[in-house]
């Protein structure tokens, strides 16, 4: 995959400039009842947390009760089902991750995903994005990326490392990095971020490809090395740690993304408006520091931005699968 291709998957568009244009929707639309928001993961994961801590700002500003619900399964497919069914009218909302846009791509021919990410939803914003960090137990003999590159190219296949799962976004990005250099990586799935980073921890295997929320606290603590970040910038509260552009691979890029959509033909006015809010939401330092301190960084994308961002990475996401043959756990 080339450097345009990948800097694709990565599309976003920060909104200080825009706010204001988002703004004069505010008064066009208005809920009548709660609205609710599908988030089709189980509570306590990183796309429920970043869903809860909107759901005040959202009540306060659309005066209507928001109400988070958690709809997991089949990799967030039954939530995302739900979510695109519910009525056009802005009172249902889907808030889910970068997987959005890949699922469609890794279901089985016998089993299709049961939505299209390109008909079916209006989008509204990104609101949040995290980078991928690439960390290696501290036995294993690599303090770089560029050593670890290196052992690749000398040892094909041998090396492991762990992922969230199949399909998940560190694992199509750990896809990514190593067809864009060349080199062999063994992948081993895990069911989840956290005990992804606990098989490195524990030396069942000496690399990990990991969102940073569960990465960093083991970086900080110096339990793992970070050898990169894969987003656009070194990670704020790593400074120490490069990006995977600046140590091996000029041009790359690849961060999880957290978002609110809603079903299609739902009201631009309705969209614009929830796109302010958030957008408001997430404004200022302290939503900044708050945010980065569980791994994140502020986005508010509009939802043109964030339509466009799609309508580039799903056909991305798609290539990227069919062509490694990656399936879902």
């Amino acid at each position: 995959m080339n450097a345009p291709r990948r800097r694709a998957l990565v599309l976003s568009l920060a909104a200080p400039a825009l706010l204001p244009r988002l703004a004069r929707a505010q008064a066009a639309w208005a809920p009548v009842r709660p609205v609710r928001v599908i988030v089709p993961f189980a509570a306590g994961g990183p796309t429920d947390i970043i869903a809860r801590l909107l759901q005040e700002p959202l009540a306060a500003e659309l005066g209507q009760p928001v109400v988070v619900e958690n709809r997991p399964g089949a990799g967030g497919n039954i939530g995302i089902q739900v979510a695109a069914r519910a009525a056009p009218d802005g009172h249902t909302l889907l808030f889910c991750s970068s997987a959005f846009a890949a699922n469609p791509a890794l279901q089985p021919a016998d089993r299709p995903a049961t939505y299209d990410p390109l008909r079916d939803f209006a989008p509204i914003t990104v609101a949040v994005t995290s980078p991928n960090a690439i960390v290696a137990h501290p036995g294993a003999g690599i303090a770089t990326l560029a050593e670890l590159v290196a052992r690749a190219r000398a040892e094909p296949g041998r090396l492991d490392y762990s992922s969230p799962g199949s399909g998940t976004g560190p694992h199509l990005t750990a896809e990514m990095f190593r067809r864009a250099l060349g080199i062999e990586l063994t992948h081993v799935p895990f069911n989840g971020g956290a005990p992804g980073i606990q098989a490195v921890l524990g030396g069942t295997v000496p690399l990990g490809f990991s969102a940073m929320p569960a990465a960093q606290g083991p970086i900080r603590g110096g339990l793992l090395v970070g050898l990169a970040t894969t987003g656009p910038v070194r990670w704020p509260d790593l400074p120490g740690m490069p990006t995977v552009a600046e140590a091996v691979l000029p041009g790359f890029e690849a961060e999880t993304w957290q978002s609110l959509l809603a079903p299609a033909g739902t009201p631009a006015a309705a969209t614009a408006r929830i796109a302010a809010v958030v957008a408001a939401a997430l404004a200022g330092p302290a939503a900044g520091q708050r945010l980065r301190g569980i791994g994140f960084r502020p986005v508010a994308s509009t939802p043109a931005a964030f339509a466009a961002q799609l309508a580039t990475e799903v056909p991305a996401l798609a290539a990227l699968v069919r062509e490694a043959g990656i399936r879902a756990d």
